[in-house]
């Protein structure tokens, strides 16, 4: 005990006095360990946005979408004309679908109607959807407090009422109560009873599977939207106008659990084959397929991220073994009158490791600060760095970071640059340890 204790205050010591040069040495495996650390935090925090944008969808989901076939896509400049076009899901499709999967839990259609919402002199691009009620369960919504979401007595009695996203509130109702004022949607009146809550889905990957910002939906009960309008709707593109047909635009199935999941999307693929195959007008998609390879996605490019990071504790290591080759020789005379009073080869390889196992093991702790405190503020510092004037206008940026501490990180960080002390500390110890005492003592 006494020679541990004794040997581990003469390392301490030596590093002590040396104290400038004892921090740029650890300086590689700080950086290391914190470049670690943050790396597999913003991945980890990206992957948790998400799969938390993937499962607000709805992780019992199979979305069944009508989307514009490849061959009616235009690919060329246009004149101003109309373009008729007629595509998609179909009566047939849902009934289908309803006599096949009858395990399932909802089966919601989703039809598209209109072409402009409007309320006095305000006016946007229609995104309005006639459903029914379980559209709220399907795709998680919330109502806030003071309105309502649809019912099915506003299925039964058509009742021409709307619940409106978020953003159509507050661009249309800024400073007033939307519930109970009437929008228009196109010639037709409606009455608003609810709002949506605000849905962190536009940008993200649940943005990209909905195809839309759910902020902007304007939903109406699918009776209203069958009475008032015709399958028929018209969206304004670029020096045309399309007029497009389509039945409904959506059908939500959702299933009793997330293991139902797959094998029911298999089942859904069959049935719209049947008509849909060939003409590829209708996209299946399964959040729950992509949140499987959402995981498995983040997981290689955090094995790929620690990886390029650990890099920097390699080259912390080389600049350890590196000052301790030259402090082999620096104490080439303190080495020999050691030898000369008694040390043996184990004291002499015990010191040098000693130093450099408190050189990484300091670093690693130093480094696991640096990098929590890094990954705590990357989320909070970065965005408003990109919102600068002077990065706006050198880059076009719409990034949004999101860091996640993990345990594992700051474990393995620390035991690897703990053992990357050790190892390149292993050979100058021994050369220290083979110097001849004789020869050491004469050492100038």
């Amino acid at each position: 005990m006494n020679f541990l204790l004794e040997t581990l205050r003469l390392g301490l010591t030596n590093l002590r006095l040396h104290l400038l040069r004892s921090t740029l040495t650890s300086l590689g495996i700080i950086l290391g360990v914190a470049a670690v650390i943050l790396m597999v935090s913003i991945g980890e925090g990206n992957k948790l946005a998400a799969i938390r944008d993937i499962q607000s969808l709805g992780a019992r989901n199979i979305i069944i979408r009508s989307q514009n076939p490849p061959e009616e896509r235009s690919t060329g400049k246009q004149q101003a004309f109309w373009i008729a076009k007629k595509y998609g899901l179909l009566d047939a499709d849902l009934l289908r679908i309803q006599e096949f999967i009858p395990d399932a839990v909802d089966i919601v259609p989703v039809k598209t109607v209109g072409s402009d919402v409007s309320y006095g002199s305000k006016r946007t691009t229609s995104q309005t959807f006639g459903t029914l009620p379980e559209l709220k369960r399907a795709l998680n919504l919330e109502v806030q407090p003071g309105g309502r979401y649809l019912v099915p007595a506003d299925i039964d009695q058509r009742s021409r009422v709307a619940v409106i996203g978020n953003s159509i509130a507050e661009q249309f109702f800024p400073l007033h109560n939307p519930i109970g004022k009437q929008l228009r949607i196109d010639e037709r009146i409606v009455t608003v009873v609810g709002v949506l809550k605000p849905i962190g889905l536009s940008g993200g990957a649940g943005g990209a599977l909905v195809g839309r910002d759910l902020n902007l939906d304007v939903h109406i009960p699918l009776t209203t939207a069958e009475l008032e309008f015709s399958d028929i709707y018209t969206r304004r593109m670029s020096g045309s106008f399309a007029r497009e047909e389509v039945r409904f635009t959506e059908i939500y199935v959702t299933t009793e659990s997330p293991e139902d999941v797959i094998p029911t999307a298999e089942r859904v693929r069959r049935i719209i084959a049947i008509d849909h195959e060939e003409r590829e007008d209708v996209v299946i998609i399964v959040p729950w397929e992509l949140l499987e390879n959402v995981k498995r996605t983040t997981f290689a490019m955090n094995i790929l991220l620690t990886a390029i990071a650990a890099i920097s504790l390699l080259v912390g290591g080389i600049g350890i073994m590196n000052i301790m080759l030259a402090s082999v020789i620096e104490r080439t005379r303190e080495i020999g009158i050691r030898r000369a009073l008694g040390a043996t080869r184990r004291h002499i390889v015990s010191q040098f490791l000693v130093e450099t196992g408190t050189l990484s093991a300091v670093g690693g702790i130093l480094g696991i600060l640096l990098g929590v405190s890094l990954s705590m503020a990357v989320s909070h510092v970065l965005p408003w760095v990109l919102e600068l004037g002077s990065i706006q206008r050198l880059i076009d940026v719409d990034i949004s970071f999101e860091a996640q501490i993990t345990g594992w990180s700051i474990i393995v960080s620390f035991l690897v640059a703990s053992m990357t002390g050790v190892i390149f500390g292993i050979y100058p110890a021994m050369l220290a340890s083979r110097q001849d005492p004789i020869e050491a003592l004469r050492h100038e």
